[in-house]
């Protein structure tokens, strides 16, 4: 079952039990893989890879958003952000701890053989490769950041 036949099952679910703010984020995944799906290029299908990218980009659009909301305290826009946030979080892979995080990143800077912050590019391209759709880019940067300043 790809995303779009998960995402047209849960809005079914969503229209039953007249869940507005499901229905709101499921209808915004759905036009993503709509608006994907007809790219140039695209020829109509989008991979597995592209749907984790969709949705990655999606959460990262709505975590920005929610962070501009609470700086203006707007919580009513706060509110409907986590609720999407929450949605979309249901499609992606479980996502690492801070250790997890960390674990995986000390394993990657050993295998790099990067010893300074110099070498953060180094071991950023390994890294969000490897750990693509389980972690935001953000927390794997602070982590790198960390981990080679010491």
């Amino acid at each position: 079952m790809n995303l779009e036949q998960k995402v047209m099952a849960e809005m079914k679910e969503a229209m039953k039990a007249k869940d507005e703010a499901s229905l709101r984020a499921l209808r915004g995944i759905k036009a993503e893989i709509i608006k994907a799906k007809t790219e140039p290029g695209a020829g109509g299908e989008v991979t597995e890879e592209g749907e984790l990218k969709l949705l990655q980009r999606m959460m990262k659009q709505r975590k920005d958003s929610l962070e501009i909301y609470q700086q203006q305290g707007r919580e009513d826009l706060v509110q409907k952000e986590q609720e999407e946030i929450n949605i979309i979080e249901k499609f992606l892979p479980q996502q690492l701890s801070t250790e997890e995080l960390k674990a995986e990143l000390q394993s990657i800077i050993a295998e790099t053989g990067a010893s300074s912050p110099a070498d953060m590019g180094k071991v950023m391209g390994v890294a969000t490769k490897k750990l693509a759709g389980r972690t935001d880019g953000k927390a794997i940067s602070a982590a790198v950041k960390e981990l080679l300043s010491k």
